[in-house]
């Protein structure tokens, strides 16, 4: 595997119109290749949480004491990156997740952005995959007049996922804070419609991508194995989801997961494998570009980003 640098918009955006592009944009993408796979992640902004939507259902003591160690204030907002992943293969241009669109946080919504600085329209994208529902990954699937914005793709989601949020039960049962990305992920799925394929665990879902259910951060999410020749990489979302406790402490329960025991098992298992196969991940809201590997600590694991 070899990485590229990163693409700054000062280089990247030259003949397109720098004054176009987002302000807040800092990188276009940074690329490696797994086998003959071109693979870049894609900025699309940042997200701003409450740290409690993290924190709250963790240890208390010993999350204070750990957050001391990283020099994090326990109650400060947290600000992690969206990274989205490109893949060129043959004659494919796969998108994994469409980012948040211009309908969900003010921070985020560049992918469009990154993608033209890039030369990449959204014309060009054959294959929409997502790893799973939620706004930051969805969203993005609709222009600004409720158009498929991947207008020539084919959009793929697990099974399980698709049927949870497509259904209109989904409003009724889920927490009252999350109603709103429920109905906002049903008119999604509503308006793209036919454009959409589904795919259960375990399927190659395109040559050389592997569906892995990772159940727990959503009822279906799902992670995707890259592979070429003996060349492999994974694409994991959300299933690692910052790189700090998710990593020192994978057992802990994290907020933002809609079932807790499931994901920290499934964290538990990734991580294993990630370190013993030495396999790279692409996390949507790990550091730097997402791009990395897993690391062995005494009793835990670490995130080094590459």
């Amino acid at each position: 595997m070899q990485i590229a640098r990163r693409r700054f918009l000062s280089g990247a955006a030259a003949g397109i119109g720098a004054a176009a592009l987002s302000p807040r944009l800092a990188w276009a993408g940074s690329s490696f290749t797994v086998g003959g796979m071109e693979v870049t992640t894609l900025s699309d902004g940042f997200l701003t949480q409450p740290a409690d939507f993290m924190f709250a259902p963790m240890p208390q003591d010993a999350l204070a004491a750990f957050l001391e160690t990283r020099g994090m204030a326990r109650d400060a907002n947290l600000t992690p990156p969206c990274n989205l992943t490109l893949v060129r293969h043959e004659d494919r241009v796969i998108l994994f997740d469409a980012g948040s669109g211009t309908g969900f946080l003010d921070t985020v919504g560049d992918l469009p952005d990154a993608l033209a600085a890039l030369g990449v329209d959204p014309g060009d994208v054959t294959h929409v995959v997502f790893t799973h529902g939620h706004a930051d990954h969805l969203w993005g699937v609709l222009d600004d007049f409720d158009e498929p914005f991947f207008y020539n793709a084919q959009h793929m989601m697990g099974r399980v996922e698709y049927d949870y949020w497509a259904s209109p039960a989904t409003i009724d049962t889920i927490a009252e804070d999350r109603v709103p990305m429920a109905a906002g992920a049903k008119r999604r799925l509503d308006l793209v419609g036919d454009q959409f394929a589904f795919f259960e665990d375990g399927a190659e879902i395109l040559p050389g991508v592997i569906a892995r259910a990772t159940f727990g951060h959503s009822p279906g999410h799902m992670s995707f194995a890259l592979a070429d020749g003996n060349a492999t990489a994974m694409v994991v979302g959300d299933a690692l989801l910052n790189d700090h406790t998710a990593f020192v402490h994978p057992d802990w329960p994290i907020g933002a997961d809609s079932d807790r025991e499931a994901a920290a098992a499934v964290r538990a298992g990734l991580l294993d494998q990630l370190a013993t196969d030495g396999m790279t991940l692409i996390g949507f809201h790990l550091p730097g570009s997402g791009i990395g590997h897993v690391e062995r600590t005494e009793g835990a694991y670490r995130f080094t980003p590459v």
